[in-house]
């Protein structure tokens, strides 16, 4: 059974349709990266499934207690805290573990994205690219089903691009389940299961990487890859 199936999922803003019958599953363990222009309907995807927007029509089903994290593109780091104490804040809200549990399991969260020496720091005195990777770590905090990246790399310098795509593909080893909207084609290629490409509000195109990189069916798929691959 999946763990996440999406079935006809449909957003409106005013007069615009932004999702036109959006479906599909994700197993457990899977990497689904997401790919298409910008207003495709790529980032209004992730806000819906992680309830940020309610949807018009259509069904999220999740098992039971199920939950689904989002890494945003801006971190959305507290400027008032630390790495630890961004890292420590949602979970500390459910007052069910002791301030020393949470300090503990922050401190692995921070240790597992490559900070242990950052923990004390406030985000103005992290890198972009640590900010980020202080941002995936608070996501994991709570312990989601499923963890979505909203263009995780967008606002980084190209060097600092790669850390935060080797953490990512770091959660994949140890078997996190995750939703990728990227830009980043090589990474979709070598880090995903499953591919879906959207354009105007629909799966255009959806399967293996190997296949929609290398064997695209249809031709919006194939232009839009060109144009990737030539820079746009």
């Amino acid at each position: 059974m999946a763990l996440l199936e999406v079935k006809n999922l449909t957003k409106n803003f005013a007069n615009t349709q932004v999702l036109r019958g959006v479906s599909f599953s994700l197993e457990r363990g899977q990497v689904l990266a997401v790919i298409g222009s910008s207003g495709s309907g790529k980032t209004t995807l992730l806000r819906c499934l992680t309830g940020l927007e309610k949807v018009d029509r259509g069904t999220i089903i999740l098992p039971e207690g199920g939950s689904l994290g989002l890494v945003f593109q801006s971190f959305n780091l507290f400027p008032q805290y630390t790495a630890l104490e961004n890292v420590m804040l949602a979970p500390s809200l459910k007052k069910d573990k002791s301030k020393e549990q949470l300090k503990a399991e922050a401190t692995e969260l921070l240790a597992q994205v490559g900070l242990s020496n950052r923990a004390n720091n406030y985000p103005w005195q992290l890198s972009g690219g640590q900010k980020q990777r202080t941002a995936i770590a608070r996501a994991l905090a709570l312990k989601p089903e499923i963890l979505c990246f909203d263009e995780p790399t967008s606002a980084l310098d190209p060097e600092l691009t790669g850390e935060v795509l080797r953490t990512i593909r770091g959660l994949k080893e140890k078997g996190h389940t995750m939703i990728v909207v990227t830009h980043e084609m090589e990474f979709a290629k070598c880090v995903s299961d499953v591919v879906i490409f959207m354009d105007q509000g629909v799966i255009e195109e959806m399967g293996p990487p190997e296949q929609i990189f290398n064997n695209p069916t249809s031709p919006r798929t194939e232009k839009f890859l060109r144009a990737a691959r030539e820079g746009f």
